[in-house]
């Protein structure tokens, strides 16, 4: 389809990359930046084509997180259930939040999404019986693929790359259906939307409903994959931004942009902690503020994000042989 060889390139890439690759560490950051793309997309949904932005999506993470490793570690069941699990509880919250935040917009909608994600770190920190409290849950590996309990990183790349390649399709359709147009029509401006006939209360349920059960399904792999669940981490606000980060970087409202903002954030990160993370006391902290100063210059000139920015700049260059 018209417009999609960018996305035919990075998946390409992606799918060589195991067949190129035996460094365990360059296809452990390939796992990530696909993992990472696909939570931004999942967030995508209600954040860019929804215009619900949102700063508590860890709660939809760690929700799935937490029942792929609870299911696992107390009654033994497979993760692939417990990823169905927690994409069911997602949603379920999603649909709740839907409604109860329908009159808030805004910040206001950002401050609600916030509140939840901690109320469910609190429970999950406090509840020692079941969660385990603070000290997190390990996650028991059992071999084989329905254990998810793999070693051959080749083939958590192949998992990953599914489930991303899935998340674009959600979003190119969002792009092109007539779904997608009225949900673009809520979020510029709802009231011209409600007057048009678009239902925007059921179009917001919906897109924050599949977004969370998305999320929580990126989380359930994600507990797999790492082997341990801490809830300071996976409820925490700080991972909520990443999502949120790397769509924004990448291309808000575009189905490729948070694969290409996870994998800028995830090679920054990772090449200025190489570089200077092991610096003095003094300067332990000197990557982050490069990386903070990389990402403000990048906003500075390309504000609507990476794929917008170079989509114009293709958009600009001269054909061959015109005339001007």
């Amino acid at each position: 389809m018209k417009g999609t060889w960018p996305a035919v390139v990075f998946f390409s890439i992606a799918a060589l990359g195991p067949v190129v690759v035996r460094d365990p560490f360059l296809l452990d950051g390939l796992i990530l930046i696909l993992l990472w793309g696909a939570t931004a997309a999942a967030w995508n949904v209600a954040g860019g084509y929804a215009g619900q932005v949102s700063l508590g999506h860890a709660a939809f993470f760690g929700l799935g997180a937490y029942s792929a490793a609870l299911l696992g570690t107390r009654w033994g069941l497979s993760p692939w259930i417990g990823l169905l699990v927690g994409a069911a509880l997602a949603t379920a919250f999603g649909i709740l939040i839907g409604f109860l935040s329908n009159r808030l917009r805004g910040p206001y909608f950002v401050l609600a999404t916030i509140a939840f994600s901690q109320v469910l770190l609190i429970v999950a920190s406090r509840w020692r019986g079941f969660t385990s409290g603070s000290e997190g849950i390990p996650v028991p590996f059992r071999p084989g693929f329905w254990t998810l309990g793999i070693t051959d990183k080749r083939v958590w790349v192949a998992i990953v790359l599914a489930l991303a390649i899935f998340l674009y399709l959600v979003e190119l359709y969002l792009e092109r259906s007539r779904r997608g147009y009225q949900l673009a029509a809520v979020r510029e401006d709802e009231d011209a939307a409600l007057s048009l006939g678009v239902p925007a209360l059921r179009l917001k349920v919906a897109a924050i409903a599949a977004s969370a059960a998305l999320t929580a399904v990126a989380g359930a792999l994600w507990a797999q994959y790492v082997g341990f669940v801490d809830p300071f981490y996976v409820f925490s606000v700080d991972l909520s931004v990443r999502f949120a980060l790397a769509a924004i970087l990448g291309g808000i409202g575009t189905a490729l942009g948070p694969f290409i903002g996870a994998a800028l954030i995830l090679t920054l990160e990772t090449y200025l902690r190489a570089r200077f993370g092991g610096i003095g006391a003094s300067l332990v902290g000197i990557y982050l503020i490069i990386y903070g100063t990389a990402l403000v210059v990048m906003m500075r000139f390309a504000p609507q994000g990476l794929v917008p920015w170079l989509g114009e700049r293709f958009r600009r260059r001269p054909v061959a042989g015109s005339t001007s």
